[in-house]
């Protein structure tokens, strides 16, 4: 069980001990400290919420909302959405602030909650230790009765957020209706399947959709990675599908199977959406230091410039912001589109990569073909608790010094034709090892190789 506080949010296990896990007391806190945070801002007292279906979700929606009202802040509850359309509806609804209650990519068991300032972007790391410090100190004041916040339960944003992409002029609907795609879709029972079949359908595809009831029981492990794609993959084969589509609980990553029942590749969501925005607008990408090397080469082929941030979306969108990026997200399927939004958008996402689909004729097998073709391997360390991990990393640091090394988010180490990179999560308790070679038994070799080191330390 697990309750991690930090500046990107608060995330934990339900139930247990308070203070160890995401309790209604810590939930009651956390949500007190952010809307106490909101009302020091010169920003309205108003806070956009949404959540993911997972089965934790009304209740720490109904005490999220209520601690809020508490102090005056007026709630506007989106209900059953995505983080997307929660950062779409926060300047949209002029709110001061938004609430997206999801794990994300977490099992069942795991909720959090996901703040976002007025524009709809995750608050800054500045942003997120004031309100460490204002949890820490707890000098909360709650409004009078007469001053409580307004509760409003609004329907029809995630019409809206749909309605914005398709107005997007790098979108080619006509392309897409043309080609009538066939598209297997898998929502892990959660609120991809009110969000995804709807944009499919406006776009004129047949949708065959798996685990379509947003109720929180997650049919596999919510990740989108191949190995928990299975079904997914059988069912394009069946089906005779031109493309599976796959998305977390929250909507905000993107993995795609070929026609042939092949992963496309998390990674290459982004390089195949920035090849395809650089096609038609030239300009500079960014993705974190995790990703892969795949979208820095599409990137020079265009004639821009690819730059990395730390992991984190908060780092992805400074550092697009810094070097004007058309393009830019994270190489787990996430996909930020500046023109759209400053956030990871799995719809977003979808609909560009048909159009790109649509446009070229191809297949999705035969575009994959297209792009540089680099394996990565993911591996983890739990994290021990009397670890001196910042003492690892220098060590680990000397001993790889002669190489190029990066050490903005943990400790990434390029070699002339792979990296590893070795950073704690930021979402749980262990210390995240990411290798990229030419092959598969390369990136594995390397990962081998990093875990002996650390042990022989």
């Amino acid at each position: 069980m697990a309750l991690i506080k930090s500046i990107s949010g608060f995330r934990g296990t339900i139930g247990g001990k308070a203070g160890e896990n995401l309790t209604p007391q810590d939930i009651v806190e956390c949500a007190a400290a952010f809307g106490w945070w909101l009302l020091q801002q010169e920003q309205p007292a108003r806070v956009v919420i949404g959540r993911d279906a997972r089965i934790s979700g009304a209740m720490v929606n109904q005490l999220v909302a209520n601690t809020l009202i508490g102090l005056g802040i007026d709630v506007i509850d989106l209900g059953l959405s995505t983080t997307p359309t929660v950062e779409m509806a926060v300047p949209e609804l002029q709110a001061g602030a938004g609430i997206i209650i999801t794990a994300s990519h977490n099992p069942a068991h795991w909720n959090a909650l996901k703040f976002i300032n007025h524009l709809g972007e995750f608050i800054s790391a500045e942003d997120g230790a004031q309100l460490l410090k204002m949890l820490e100190e707890g000098a909360i004041e709650y409004a009078h009765v007469e001053q409580l916040g307004k509760y409003t339960l609004l329907d029809g944003m995630i019409d809206y957020h749909i309605d914005q992409i398709l107005k997007y002029d790098l979108v080619d609907g006509p392309a897409i209706q043309k080609r009538g795609f066939k598209i297997v879709v898998d929502c892990v029972n959660s609120t991809g399947a009110i969000s995804v079949p709807p944009l499919l359908e406006k776009l004129g595809c047949e949708v065959i959709l798996l685990n379509g009831e947003p109720n929180g029981h997650f049919a596999h492990n919510p990740e989108p990675l191949p190995e928990n794609l299975t079904e997914l993959a059988t069912a394009v084969v069946s089906e005779k599908a031109d493309l599976g589509i796959a998305v977390d609980p929250d909507v905000d990553r993107l993995a795609m199977i070929t026609e042939l029942g092949q992963p496309f590749g998390e990674e290459y969501t982004l390089v195949a959406v920035a090849d395809y925005i650089l096609h038609q607008r030239p300009g500079n990408t960014v993705s974190n230091l995790s990703s892969t090397r795949a979208l820095r080469d599409v990137t020079q082929k265009h004639g821009g410039t690819y730059a990395a941030s730390a992991v984190g979306e908060v780092n992805v969108v400074q550092k697009m912001k810094e070097v004007k990026a058309v393009i830019g997200g994270e190489g787990n399927g996430g996909v930020i589109v500046p023109d759209l939004h400053y956030g990871r958008d799995a719809l977003a996402g979808i609909a560009l990569f048909l159009s790109l689909l649509a446009q070229q004729g191809k297949s999705a097998s035969q575009l994959r073909a297209t792009y540089p073709d680099y394996a990565m391997v993911k591996d983890k360390i739990n994290l021990d608790a009397n670890l001196d991990l910042v003492g690892l990393l220098k060590k680990m640091y000397l001993k790889y010094q002669s190489e190029d090394c990066n050490q903005i988010d943990g400790l990434k180490i390029n070699f002339a034709k792979s990296w590893v990179h070795l950073r704690k999560s930021n979402t749980e308790p262990i210390i995240r090892i990411y290798a990229e070679a030419p092959d598969v038994d390369q990136a594995t070799q390397l990962v081998q190789q990093i875990k002996q080191d650390i042990e022989a330390l």
